[in-house]
């Protein structure tokens, strides 16, 4: 039995991916804080390591003897102080990687981002330019990703990555539970009727790709957009998930040039108060909601002769049963 180390795996896309791992024979090792919540992971048989990536001298025992190590733990969030981000999703991937090298690690897969090639018009691929002005986030993820391809001229640990897109699913609090929650009660509209393209992603298909760039020898010292390869606007993604919630999509739309305004008045009186609370809006968000955000997953096709599993409406039957599961 393969041992390997999620980072991370007490959250959504970590919690989905262990129960995978779980499923497929793997000796699951799971790295959280001691602060950690541990719901999603309670009735998995993973073994938990008390630590933080933060805090290299906590990671030297969660790697012994592991195979793969599974980088999901970061902060994704579109708003907060530069040297928090830093310190985790840069700092903590090079505190990660260095002790997993040690411990003599064949392969390890780190969880990047979409988010560092911005908005743009075009179907976006790999090798499409980093954009000038970024978020916290995704200025360091790049910071870390940019620093592994350096480090893997350095170690005989190989390195893959994996650049998700807008990711939902059963476990989602941050994003789908809180949309579907707008939805419902009438509180939801969209930037510029929705007319933007989009990049959904199913993490059930997520974690497919995670296992290629674990697996194929091919993924070695590569990284892989991930989507759903759907050529889809927001209002289409909408249209569909009210359909499955069994209600009418409401009509409510804000201009772009409006809704942008209002979330850079909201963000900034948001810092001036410096208020601990998630801002209700934000420049990403509408960005996210009014640009196209859509990428090509053509090196997944080429590499791995990769088509999503699960389509679209699968994966929102699925989401929506959990939802309302979650809520009952």
């Amino acid at each position: 039995m393969e041992k390997v180390l999620v980072t991370g795996g007490n959250g959504f896309i970590g919690s989905n991916l262990c129960k995978r791992l779980v499923n497929e024979s793997y000796e699951v090792q799971v790295l959280v804080r001691k602060t950690s919540d541990l719901g999603f992971l309670s009735e998995l048989p993973v073994k938990l390591f008390y630590g933080d990536i933060t805090q290299p001298e906590t990671l030297k025992e969660p790697v012994r003897g592991v195979k793969k190590v599974f980088h999901v733990a970061g902060l994704a969030a579109d708003w907060g102080p530069y040297q928090l981000f830093e310190n985790i999703n840069f700092h903590g991937t090079q505190n990660i990687a260095k002790a997993a090298s040690e411990a003599g690690v064949e392969r390890f897969i780190y969880i990047s981002t979409v988010a560092f090639h911005g908005f743009r018009t075009e179907n976006m691929d790999e090798d499409s330019p980093v954009a000038e002005k970024l978020i916290p986030y995704a200025q360091t993820k790049w910071m870390a990703e940019k620093w592994l391809w350096d480090f893997a001229n350095q170690t005989k640990m190989q390195i893959s990555a994996v650049r998700p897109g807008n990711v939902y699913g059963p476990n989602d609090h941050t994003f789908i539970s809180k949309y579907i929650d707008a939805l419902l009660s009438g509180k939801f509209a969209e930037v510029n009727h929705g007319k933007s393209k989009t990049c959904p992603i199913f993490v059930e298909n997520l974690i497919d790709i995670f296992m290629l760039a674990a697996l194929e020898e091919k993924a070695a010292g590569n990284a892989y957009l991930a989507t759903d390869g759907l050529d889809i606007t927001w209002h289409e993604f909408n249209s569909a998930l009210a359909k499955h919630l069994n209600l009418q999509l409401p009509k409510t739309s804000i201009p772009y040039s409006i809704a942008m305004a209002a979330a850079k008045l909201s963000f900034f009186f948001h810092g001036l108060l410096k208020l601990k609370k998630e801002p209700f809006l934000t420049p990403y968000r509408i960005n996210n909601g009014g640009q196209d955000y859509h990428f090509s997953i053509k090196k997944l096709k080429s590499h791995f002769n990769y088509t999503p599993r699960v389509n679209l409406d699968n994966a929102l039957n699925q989401t929506v049963a959990w939802y309302l599961s979650s809520k009952a």
